[in-house]
């Protein structure tokens, strides 16, 4: 009787971890060609070859409050990643960020005696530390993208590795931005601004409308400035119409070559997550905003034990670009600080160098190469 191919149940709840999903998958095909994939995803995944059972689209929603609107779908979503597991058996189950479900979820696979690799670290050095031992006990094994996390993960026993951040060595400075301008139709003498509102419904709704004005308070300034929208696989076309057909000042938006049209702006306004790396990775100066339901900051505000909330700048240990948060994340302060980057050359540069210090301590690439190869071993392993 033939073996059985090796099993691998993927979950991945948001677009960044779809994707990251999707790329590790792919070069674990490439390593063990009749791996078979199933889980919870979205369209990456399921082009990578994963046979997705719970689609996440939709599921990705930030802060208490917004997580208690949508509590009755993830549950549902939840329960069901359970029960697959329980009658599928995989040989391994790799969480894919999307921290507070996957948790859940890896506790109680561990229970069931199946393997869990938890990939992207929940930021539990961030906020409540204490609860690193809870993680130890539900996974086997911890994959990280930032080498600073792996002492913090080590003092308490944890089995870690460094894999590197997947985006890492993916993305460059645009090399010849006029021409890429050419070829969009977004040439001109002016500034090119970009605006990246999101990948999740709640936050399209909460930032998108505050954006808008923001660029209304740069044209106001700079009537040469044009904006450029970028927007997220997972947003659907619907969501940016209403705002968009009253929007102060004309927005082009894109869907595709969505790196090149970012590495051609002079500067972004961004919402912090995976896209903050993103722009850092492209080089271009940036302002990171950031909104949530009033309880959700409050309790975010007592938790949190860093100073920063933006990637680049927890990365660089001191503030290199810009934070607006809450009540600070409006047209007047974000628009002030984006006509400082267009209208101050030095400072703008000064922005530039300090990306590049990113850019190095993320490292040259091969995360996904290397977290495939670990999914690899663990799969020889026996559950612990």
């Amino acid at each position: 009787m033939a073996e059985r191919a090796p099993l691998v149940m993927l979950v991945a709840g948001e677009v960044s971890g779809d994707q990251h999903a999707a790329a590790m998958f792919r070069e674990l095909r490439t390593l063990i060609p009749q791996v078979r994939g199933i889980g919870m995803g979205g369209s990456a995944m399921r082009e990578a070859g994963i046979d997705i059972r719970v689609d996440s689209t939709g599921l990705g929603v930030i802060g208490l409050a917004e997580i208690a609107r949508h509590y009755g779908e993830i549950r549902r979503a939840l329960e069901a990643m359970k029960a697959l597991a329980r009658t599928e058996r995989p040989d391994l189950l790799i969480c894919v960020d999307y921290k507070e479900f996957n948790f859940r979820l890896a506790r109680a696979a561990k229970a069931a005696g199946i393997k869990v690799l938890f990939y992207v670290s929940p930021q539990v050095w961030a906020w409540r530390p204490g609860r690193v031992k809870s993680y130890g006990k539900a996974i086997d094994h911890m994959a990280v993208i930032f080498p600073f996390e792996v002492p913090f993960y080590e003092r308490h026993g944890i089995p870690v590795t460094y894999v590197g951040h997947p985006l890492a060595g993916k993305i460059a400075p645009v090399a010849d931005k006029g021409k890429v301008r050419r070829e969009q139709g977004m040439d001109g003498p002016g500034p090119l601004v970009g605006l990246l509102p999101g990948s999740r419904g709640n936050e399209i709704r909460r930032l998108l409308p505050m954006l808008l004005q923001t660029a209304a308070r740069i044209a106001g300034e700079r009537p040469d400035a044009r904006f450029v929208l970028i927007q997220a696989p997972s947003v659907a076309d619907e969501l940016l119409a209403a705002e968009l057909e009253t929007a102060p000042v004309p927005v082009r938006v894109v869907k595709e070559r969505r790196h090149e049209i970012l590495g051609s702006c002079d500067a972004v306004i961004t919402t912090s997550g995976t896209a903050t790396l993103e722009v850092a990775l492209l080089g271009v100066p940036m302002a990171i905003v950031y909104k949530l339901a009033p309880l959700s900051y409050w309790l975010g505000r007592l938790l949190v034990t860093i100073p920063f909330i933006g990637l680049p700048n927890i990365l660089a240990g001191r503030r290199i670009v810009e934070e607006f948060i809450q009540h600070a994340a409006n047209a007047e302060m974000v628009g002030g600080e984006i006509l400082r980057i267009l209208n101050d050359p030095a400072y703008a540069l000064r922005i530039r160098d300090d990306l590049v210090e990113v850019r190095t301590l993320l490292g040259e690439g091969g995360g996904s190469r290397r977290l495939a190869e670990l999914a690899a071993e663990l799969l020889e392993r026996p559950a612990r």
